[in-house]
């Protein structure tokens, strides 16, 4: 099963992070994610978005 949902373990993986800095990450709103029963679950959708946007403002927002 292809799921675009991941748990913090894999979103840390996925952003290079520790597991206790993408914790703190969500828990401060920083990266978009949701909690089901008290876990933390992020959209590989919105993690790639996020990290778009981030890059755009990191060069200065200039697009064309």
């Amino acid at each position: 099963m292809n799921s675009d949902v991941m748990t913090i373990r894999e979103v840390a993986e996925y952003l290079k992070l520790t597991e206790k800095t993408a914790y703190r990450l969500a828990a401060e709103g920083k990266i978009p994610g949701f909690k089901v029963g008290g876990a933390w679950r992020f959209r590989k959708s919105e993690i790639d978005t996020w990290i778009e946007a981030k890059t755009k403002e990191a060069q200065g927002g200039s697009g064309a």
